[in-house]
Formats: structure tokens, C-alpha cells, sequence
């Protein structure tokens, strides 16, 4: 009788548990299970959003560096009213194309490609009106509304980059419908490798006017990756967009695109006449500096968990359109869990790091670490109150969803009115903590009423 050495037998049972927790993990990974789609949303969408948000980041900081403080405040607005601007070219077509494609992948092939044609097609006519309309009105929203006469040649080179970005937020919301979380992080890393270069180059060239350009050819770039990687993703599907035929599904503009984009166009707008109210004030575009400062890291904290609930929405919705309501909730919980501690991972350090945080932005900067502190916060739970809006849209509630943004923008609005004026950039933060603390409590009493079916 062979004798095999305890060691060796440590060893071999060392081996085989290894190897049952490999073939565990790529079970898991392979399983079309609610726990497998969800893992292998949550590795790809989080893979993608570390590459492209850590080159925002620091493309953000470059920037700063190279444009001081009163210059980065008017790039912040520029950035700010392209954004607002871009909720009307969007028309909330995104978050329409993944909630539909989502339903109907499987079940109504052909109606799912029609879904993709008008969203697509809508985005492209939407966005080059608005982008035209920019380019005609710019010398007087600049001279007018931003207190800056001298930034219409920089709001019309934003024109590209609003009608490039509208056009790719109906690619990636088809791409979300279909759960290719593969190819979207494809799209981030692309963003990712090209962000630092053209941001360094073109604003090391020209400045300001370089710094938007930046953003506008890098808006392009991504277009162009996303409608390919659209393609692929149809094709592998067999699901053929049909333009000629796309004007049939018309009926979800009206019942999902224009709630939607409602809830957009009073959320950007807020948030745009907020900002408007402090680059009024004296030292206003320096004091924004400061606010886009702290932007930079309330996004970048709140990137991550937005990714989870790129892929939660579809997820979601394939299991209300399916009455699985026992995986819904616990889908829901998931995403809920997750998403408060990924943003708080980020938050945490950020806010005890924020004097050091800011004073990598350059001379003048660091006096803003409490901005940075309450954003950082605001970021937190904002992420929270975003899985709630993701199972208000996938449940179809969309126009009670639009109340509860109207209701935000509302409280953003007059607490900036009394705020900003006294205290600039931090009355700007605190009113944006105080709106989405107010969300968060009639959010969370409709999570706990309605939104979590009970059979």
C-alpha cells in the first residue's frame, strides 16, 4: 500500500479546492443566471469606467494646470451649458432605446432593430438642431445668460461635441439593451487611451478654445466607435434596424422618450441656472473653478455606481416585463447594496484627502476642500437616489419620475437663489446637497410603498 505524505495530501486537496472554486467562478461567469448577468455587467462596466473616468480625472487636472482658475470656470460653464443643451438633443432617447431593446430582444427581434432605428435616427435630427441653434445664438447666450461675451467662439466649437454626444448616448443605450456591457467598456477604454493626448495637446496649443475642441473631437471618436460597435452587436443578435419602419414604434416617444426627457430638461436646466447665478456674482468664474473643481470628483465618485445602474435598468426591466418580481427585488437590493458602497469607497478618501485633492488643481485652488467635502457627500447620495429612478423607469413610471425630478430642480433653484449669494461656490454646494437630500426622502418612501412588488 502506497503511503502518500500528509504534506502532499494538504497539497492535493490545496489543488482540488483551487480548482473547484476556478471552475465555481467561471460558472457563475458563464451562467446565464441572474447572479452571471449581473457579474459580468458589474467586471465589464466597472472595467470600462476606471479606464475612462481615471483619464478624465487626470486630462481634468492637466487642464486646470494649464488654464488657472478663472479660466477652468468658464471651460466648467462651457461644459455646463453644452450639458444642459445636450438634454434637449438627447431627447432621453438612451435610457428609451435600452429600457425597449431590453424587453423586446428576445421576444420581438424586429421590433426591437425598429426601436434602435427611431432612436437612433431621432438622436441624429435632434442633436444637429440643437448644435445648429448653438452655433447661430451663441454670441448672445454667451453675452447674455453666461456673462461672458468673449466665450461665443467657444460655445459654438461645443456645438460638435453636443450633437456627437447626442448621437452616442441613443449607441450606448441600445448597447445597454442588449446587456453588451463588452463593448461599452470597449468604448470607455478607446475614450481612455485618446482623452489625455488630444486634451494635452489641443489645450497646450490654443487654450481654452483648444480644451473644447478637445472634448468635441474626443466626443467623435467615441461616436464613431459606438456605431460600430452597435453594428456588430445587431448582427450578432439578428436584429436588423429598419428605418423605413421605425416610425411605426413612434408611440414610445410619447409614452417613455418624453417623460424622459422632461425629467432631463428640468434637472439640466436647474442645475445650469445654479451655476448661471454664481458666474453672476463678483469673482464669479473664479469662484467656478473652484465648483468645477469639486464636479470633477462628485462625477467621478458617482461614475462607478452610474455604470451599475447602466446595466441595472436593462437587468431590471427584462425582469418586470417578465413578472419575475422575486429575482426583481432582489436584483434591486443588489444594485443598492453596491452602488452605496462603491460610491462611498470613493467618497470616504476623497473627503478626508480633499485640501491635498484640490491643491493638485494649482495655486489657488486648495481654498475650496469644503466645496469638495459637501459634493463629495452629495455624490453619495445622489448614487443611491439613482437606483431608485432606474426601478421607477423600469417599471414604466416614468412620468411619476419626472414629479420627483420637477420637485429637485425646484428645491436646487431657490436654495441656490439664497445660498450663492452670500457664500458663492459653497452656497452652490450646500444647495445641491440640501435638493438631493429632499429627493432622497420622497424616493425612498415611494421605494418602500410601490416600487418593490409584492407577488
Amino acid at each position: 500500500m502506497l503511503l502518500i505524505p500528509p504534506e502532499a495530501q494538504a497539497t492535493r486537496s490545496a489543488v482540488r479546492a483551487c480548482r473547484g472554486a476556478a471552475e465555481s467562478v467561471t460558472g457563475i461567469w458563464r451562467a446565464e443566471s441572474l447572479r452571471g448577468r449581473f457579474a459580468r455587467g458589474a467586471v465589464w462596466s466597472l472595467l470600462g469606467a476606471l479606464i475612462a473616468q481615471g483619464a478624465n480625472l487626470i486630462a481634468s487636472l492637466l487642464t486646470a494646470r494649464l488654464l488657472g482658475r478663472e479660466r477652468f470656470g468658464e471651460y466648467g460653464m462651457i461644459q455646463n451649458t453644452v450639458g444642459m443643451l445636450g438634454v434637449f438633443a438627447g431627447l432621453g432617447l438612451g435610457v428609451t432605446t435600452t429600457r425597449f431593446v431590453a424587453e423586446f430582444r428576445e421576444s420581438d427581434p424586429d421590433r426591437a432593430g425598429r426601436i434602435i432605428a427611431l432612436g437612433w435616427g431621432a438622436a441624429i435630427v435632434s442633436g444637429g438642431i440643437i448644435a445648429i441653434a448653438l452655433l447661430v445664438l451663441a454670441p448672445q447666450l454667451a453675452a447674455t445668460t453666461l456673462n461672458g461675451p468673449a466665450l461665443a467662439r467657444e460655445l459654438r466649437i461645443g456645438s460638435a461635441l453636443l450633437f456627437f454626444s447626442a448621437v452616442n448616448g441613443a449607441q450606448i443605450g441600445a448597447l445597454s439593451g442588449f446587456e453588451a456591457f463588452r463593448a461599452i467598456a470597449g468604448i470607455n477604454l478607446t475614450r481612455g487611451l485618446v482623452t489625455l493626448p488630444v486634451t494635452a495637446a489641443l489645450t497646450m496649443l490654443w487654450g481654452l478654445p483648444g480644451a473644447v475642441w478637445a472634448l468635441a473631437v474626443i466626443a467623435a471618436i467615441t461616436c464613431c466607435h459606438g456605431q460600430l460597435s452597435l453594428r456588430r452587436q445587431c448582427l450578432s443578435a439578428g436584429i436588423h434596424p429598419h428605418f423605413r419602419s421605425a416610425w411605426a414604434e413612434r408611440w414610445v416617444l410619447w409614452t417613455f422618450s418624453t417623460p424622459a426627457f422632461l425629467s432631463g430638461a428640468m434637472a439640466g436646466p436647474a442645475l445650469w441656472a445654479a451655476n448661471s447665478m454664481l458666474v453672476h456674482q463678483p469673482g464669479g468664474y473664479s469662484e467656478m473653478g473652484l465648483f468645477s473643481a469639486a464636479s470633477q470628483w462628485r462625477s467621478a465618485i458617482a461614475f462607478l455606481p452610474g455604470v451599475l445602474a447602466q446595466f441595472a435598468l436593462p437587468l431590471l426591466s427584462n425582469l418586470h416585463g417578465e413578472r419575475d418580481f422575486s429575482r426583481y427585488r432582489k436584483a434591486l437590493c443588489w444594485n443598492l447594496l453596491l452602488t452605496t458602497l462603491t460610491a462611498s469607497a470613493v467618497a470616504v478618501p476623497v473627503t478626508l484627502c480633499a485640501p491635498w485633492v484640490m491643491s493638485l488643481y494649482g495655486k489657488g485652488f486648495q481654498q475650496g476642500s469644503l466645496v469638495l467635502v459637501l459634493s463629495a457627500i452629495t455624490a453619495v447620495i445622489s448614487c443611491v437616489n439613482s437606483v431608485v429612478g432606474t426601478a421607477i423607469l423600469s417599471a414604466g413610471s416614468v412620468w411619476l419620475g419626472l414629479l420627483f425630478n420637477g420637485m429637485w430642480a425646484a428645491v436646487l433653484v431657490a436654495a441656490s437663489y439664497y445660498l450663492i449669494s452670500t457664500n458663492l461656490s459653497l452656497g452652490l454646494a450646500a444647495a445641491m446637497l440640501l435638493a438631493y437630500l429632499a429627493h432622497t426622502i420622497w424616493q425612498g418612501l415611494y421605494l418602500s410603498q410601490r416600487v418593490m412588488p409584492a407577488n
